[in-house]
């Protein structure tokens, strides 16, 4: 009888739910072990964090050179104001012949190339668009276009920049290389602005368009290192100050879907004719004698900027970053036709093909056209509102991402009292863009290096 109940006890047991939680306590104690003691992981984890820091330092650094190459060009432009007919189509260009000899990939705005990138399987594709030897140049070559008058940011290429390092510093530790490139491209962006939430919120749906639970937490990870790096070298800040902007009553409230509709509809014209000369050139015989030499033709936009530039006062070179800050204060003297000048430089720039981002025009662009709303439509208004409205409308029917431009435009100017307006207008902005262009600029442009990369890389897919 003893030997039969000792039999039948564990039956028993698995009948009852004695022996199943012992049987599952084990299996997690082992699984647990496992993460903790696992070399592998613990080298996946000190390359994400090791990265991240490195992506704040570089972001820094290169925020630190833009702005001392835009400076340079200043000084230049005091003593001989038209300088730019020369040096901006000759910048242009060089950056183009140097971008399509030594630094293939680099051109743009680099979102597009992180992008694509985390869509090839094959290691040699990724490489093609992620290196150390791309993020050198991506960062030389966009130095080179602020300091020659280009209408162009460092955010976009601090993604691909950062993007490059999470990868290299990675591939070494076996860590998942989509994961590296989401959190390097995170960590860019929230170093580049100094905002760690837009970063994180960025990475969600701008670069993978969903959440990644596994990669979630390195992208934190990266975030949180690569700002702390910046918050170490440059303390904390706003990338566009301090707005104590509100929308106050009901008649502030028509500034939203105003703002909404008018500039999400112009940043959805600006994303489609990006799009459209990215992917057919410019129209007519002379586009297309121009397309087949992309030098002479960077060379021409080159000089149709420097011609922007100076009928705008100089106000259109660079990243737009000291105009809109002036706007937002109500200090300085930036023309009445700042937006649409300022759009039509970052066009041109964008067109020609040489390295340099877009985030940063286009806030600017943004907050041009809010500007004028503001002077001529609504009066009454704060005009410091009706400008962080334009911001983000126009940024979200750039981008098509209505979340990641309100948490930028929120972070960057420390305006959480408009943080509802933001938010419609924002969604606002979205749906108009939606009925001028269909597809996101960023993942229409990826497109593009998606197959021209699958073309040298037969096994990339």
């Amino acid at each position: 009888m003893e030997i039969e109940t000792k039999r039948l006890m564990p039956a028993l047991d698995a009948h009852v739910g004695t022996a199943a939680p012992h049987r599952g306590a084990s299996r997690h104690f082992r699984r647990s072990r496992h993460v903790w003691l696992s070399p592998r992981l613990w080298r996946s984890r000190f390359a994400f964090w090791f990265g991240g820091v490195v992506v704040g330092v570089v972001a820094v650094a290169f925020a630190l050179a833009a702005d001392y190459a835009q400076n340079l060009l200043h000084l230049l432009l005091e003593r001989w104001p038209y300088a730019t007919v020369l040096l901006t189509p000759l910048g242009f260009a060089v950056s183009a012949t140097l971008a399509r000899r030594y630094f293939p990939n680099s051109g743009g705005s680099g979102i597009p190339q992180a992008i694509a990138a985390r869509r090839f399987r094959d290691p040699a594709a990724r490489h093609a668009l992620l290196s150390p030897r791309i993020a050198a140049g991506k960062i030389a070559l966009t130095l080179l276009g602020l300091l020659t008058g280009a209408s162009v940011g460092r955010e976009g290429p601090t993604v691909q920049v950062g993007a490059s390092i999470m990868h290299t510093v990675g591939r070494a530790a076996g860590a998942s290389p989509r994961g590296l490139i989401l959190a390097g491209s995170a960590a860019g962006i929230a170093a580049a602005f100094n905002t760690p939430l837009a970063g994180i919120v960025f990475a969600i749906e701008e670069m993978s368009r969903s959440f990644e639970q596994r990669a979630s937490g390195f992208v934190l990870t990266a975030v949180i290192l690569a700002g702390i790096a910046s918050l170490a070298l440059v303390g904390n800040y706003t990338y566009f100050g301090h707005t104590a902007a509100v929308v106050s009553d009901a008649a502030a409230w028509v500034a939203v879907p105003l703002c909404g509709i008018v500039c999400g509809a112009l940043g959805g014209l600006f994303s489609r004719i990006v799009v459209a000369a990215a992917e057919t050139g410019v129209p007519g015989a002379a586009g297309r004698w121009l397309g087949r030499r992309p030098v002479l033709f960077a060379g021409v936009c080159g000089l149709l900027v420097a011609i922007i530039g100076i009928v705008s006062g100089g106000t259109t070179y660079g990243t737009g970053y000291a105009e809109a800050r002036r706007l937002l204060e109500g200090t300085g003297d930036i023309p009445a036709t700042y937006g649409l000048l300022k759009m039509a430089a970052t066009t041109l720039t964008t067109i020609s093909g040489i390295p340099g981002g877009i985030f940063a025009p286009t806030l600017a662009i943004g907050a041009g056209f809010g500007a004028d709303i503001a002077h001529l439509l609504l009066p009454e208004t704060p005009a410091g509102a009706v400008i962080v409205l334009g911001m983000v409308a126009y940024f979200a029917g750039m981008v098509q991402a209505p979340i990641t431009a309100f948490v930028v435009v929120l972070e960057m100017t420390d305006g959480r009292a408009m943080a509802i307006p933001l938010m419609a207008a924002s969604l606002i902005a979205y749906g108009a863009s939606r009925l001028v262009t269909r597809e996101p600029i960023y993942h229409a442009l990826s497109k593009r290096y998606l197959r021209t990369v699958a073309a040298r890389h037969p096994s990339a897919g």
